[in-house]
């Protein structure tokens, strides 16, 4: 998008317009005056020229032009092409009845537990009255900024900073309904509010960002320390199940040889208690001696 394209302004355009049907209708005239041999009509042709051509008015589809009748108002017109009686009629205003995006900032501003931020949001407004927007207020864009920037300050003293960065959804409708009650009697309407960015002190950032350090590693070790008792807990409850069952302790003890002895050159170091205690030296043995003395027969 061009940002040194040039906006066409609403005067600017009927004052185009004006000069065109001036010109034609002069010419017109002259033509006809010629044509005659009278400058009587020509200079007739000049001047309802003149009264058609700054008579004839042009509004957008999204423009409404507030018209005044010897400085009263006398209406709304548009959009499209109205008529005007000059001198008497004025067009006071245009009216632009989209939605409207303006940027708003609040600069080192401090919240209610006495933090200096810097907050940039975004107001999407529209004129919703033509007549109030024009005659309730003067320069009323300009009403709708100020009304946005001093609403944010005062929600900002009145929030804590964490609540600020926690619920900007809360604050977004917030600051829209105190926005929208002060551009109401102005035929304005909030649409929505968007806070886009909150800058806190470098310094206070990086108080922040170790208290989140420190709060991460309180709940890793938290939960590590949860895991470790629900093992131990299992551990308990398998003991009570071995200890009543001989023969599924031994199972679990060819399950734990046969996990260490899995992998080539795998070394298993048992304590010789352990040993004692499962039969895990006569199962070894049994598997050796089967290993290197095969059965009679076993070979032909």
């Amino acid at each position: 998008m061009n940002s040194n394209r040039k906006v066409q302004t609403p005067e600017a355009r009927v004052n185009s317009v004006a000069v065109l049907l001036f010109v034609l209708i002069a010419v017109i005239g002259f033509i006809v005056g010629s044509s005659l041999n009278s400058l009587l009509i020509s200079g007739i042709f000049i001047i309802v020229a003149a009264l058609i051509a700054f008579s004839v008015k042009i509004a957008r589809q999204w423009e409404k032009a507030v018209i005044l009748r010897l400085g009263k108002f006398k209406g709304l017109a548009g959009p499209g092409l109205f008529l005007v009686i000059p001198v008497i009629d004025s067009v006071s205003s245009w009216i632009d009845h989209r939605i409207i995006a303006d940027p708003f900032n609040a600069e080192q501003t401090l919240t209610k537990d006495t933090v200096p931020v810097d907050v940039d949001a975004v107001l999407f407004w529209m004129v919703r009255d033509a007549e109030k927007a024009a005659l309730e207020v003067e320069r009323y864009k300009e009403a709708v900024s100020w009304a946005a920037q001093t609403a944010l300050r005062d929600i900002i003293g009145k929030t804590l900073l964490s609540e600020m960065l926690a619920g900007r959804d809360q604050i977004d409708e917030e600051l829209k309904k105190v926005i929208d009650e002060r551009t109401e009697p102005w035929g304005i309407s909030v649409r929505s509010v968007e806070i886009r960015d909150v800058i806190i002190p470098s310094n206070l950032q990086d108080a922040m960002s170790r208290e989140a350090q420190a709060e991460r590693e309180r709940k890793a070790r938290i939960i590590l320390g949860t895991a470790e008792t629900e093992i131990a807990e299992k551990f308990a409850e398998a003991a009570k199940t071995y200890e009543n069952s001989p023969v599924g302790l031994q199972l679990r003890a060819m399950n734990i040889l046969y996990e260490g002895l899995k992998e080539k050159g795998a070394l298993v170091v048992v304590p010789s208690s352990v040993v004692e205690t499962m039969g895990l030296g006569t199962i070894s043995g049994l598997s050796a001696m089967a290993r290197y003395h095969p059965p009679r027969g076993a070979g032909r």
